[in-house]
């Protein structure tokens, strides 16, 4: 069965710098991308079948990744000087 990982810098290719300067300057940042490709990381071995959750914990497990990866790309989006998608332009 083949598992599709999620890493960001495969998911915000456009944004690899800001991803690395956040890494290296934002410690929270940094703790909050290492416990998204953590957690993504997880999803892959129990979709794969090395590591067994039933079907709901699985579920909200992948609801935490999206939860945890649409906080990246708000950050990632603001550090760029892009607007989050706040809907207020980012002026607020």
């Amino acid at each position: 069965m083949h598992v599709e990982h999620h890493p960001l810098i495969k998911d915000f290719p456009e944004l690899r710098s800001t991803l690395h300067d956040l890494r290296v300057s934002d410690a929270g940042f940094a703790k909050l991308a290492e416990t998204y490709e953590s957690l993504d990381k997880r999803i892959c071995r129990i979709e794969a079948g090395n590591e067994l959750l039933n079907d709901d914990a699985l579920v909200s497990l992948k609801q935490e990744r999206v939860e945890l990866k649409d906080e990246v790309a708000r950050l990632l989006k603001r550090a760029a000087g892009q607007c989050c998608g706040c809907g207020n332009g980012c002026k607020s």
